[in-house]
């Protein structure tokens, strides 16, 4: 319904899963218009990943801006960012007269990968309802950030169906499905087995355990021994270990970490 009142569309990606935090029905519903893509939290993801992935999306066409919205790193240069995206409509309007034509961007995302906090940074207000659960925002909001650009703020909104499974499992590490529906301990056996293959030594760093045994279980029972995740009877309480360690990687404690690759994918 929108798409025909806005000049260019902005996907507002999370930077440790840039394609699992995109909607597949984007490119599509936004076809024809000049797109970019905002990869947000790079604080918290692998700087050689994310150099990777904004290679990737500048090599389809996209405009890119690497941002930590929390901080407000980047956010500074989104308006000039648009203004070169749209560089030619803009000579265009010029040439016919039109300078100072208000230029509008819609804003997409999924749930919780920072949309509203990005929107706020670039304002330079709070415009936007933000929490670290998803599912906040619920209707749009048009936001002007200076006189020539105007922000459509929209509902961030899952697709039905994960076709990938492993596109629902980096959701839900990343915090954008609720976790009352999730099985969090096996979700933490999924981390600590790709964290043991791809950033071996990370676990070993955070909780003094050996990486060296087998099964992702064990490394997760040394882990609640270690963190005194135990139970009566000396019983290992394998749901407290497991959201330990989930919420040790989505607040960044465990290091810079990317869950996927452009290779991969």
């Amino acid at each position: 319904e929108q798409i025909k009142n806005v000049d260019a569309v902005c996907e507002i990606l999370d930077a440790r899963i840039p394609v699992s935090s995109r909607n597949p029905d984007v490119d599509e519903l936004t076809a024809g218009k000049p797109r970019m893509v905002v990869l947000n939290r790079v604080d918290q993801a692998d700087p050689e990943g994310t150099k990777r992935w904004a290679e990737h999306f500048r090599a389809k066409g996209y405009a890119v801006l690497e941002s930590d919205a929390k901080s407000g790193v980047g956010t500074a240069k989104f308006a000039g960012a648009v203004r070169e995206l749209l560089a030619d409509k803009l000579r265009a309007y010029a040439e016919k007269g039109m300078t100072g034509r208000v230029v509008r961007v819609m804003i997409l995302g999924i749930p919780n990968v920072g949309k509203s906090t990005f929107i706020n940074k670039v304002a330079g207000r709070k415009t936007a309802k933000t929490e670290d659960r998803p599912g906040v925002t619920r209707s749009k909001q048009w936001v002007p950030i200076d006189r020539n650009l105007e922000l459509l703020d929209t509902p961030g909104i899952l697709w039905p169906k994960f076709d990938d499974q492993m596109v629902g499992l980096r959701l839900a590490l990343i915090g954008s499905i609720k976790d009352e529906i999730l099985n969090i301990d096996e979700l933490s056996l999924e981390l600590i087995s790709y964290l043991k293959e791809n950033y071996a030594g990370t676990l070993a760093a955070r909780y003094e355990v050996e990486e060296t045994v087998e099964r992702p279980v064990e490394l997760l029972e040394a882990i609640a021994q270690k963190r005194g995740c135990v139970q009566r009877g000396n019983e290992i309480d394998y749901s407290k270990a497991a959201a330990l360690v989930i919420d040790d990687f989505r607040s960044g404690r465990l290091g810079r970490i990317t869950l996927e690759l452009p290779e991969a994918e």
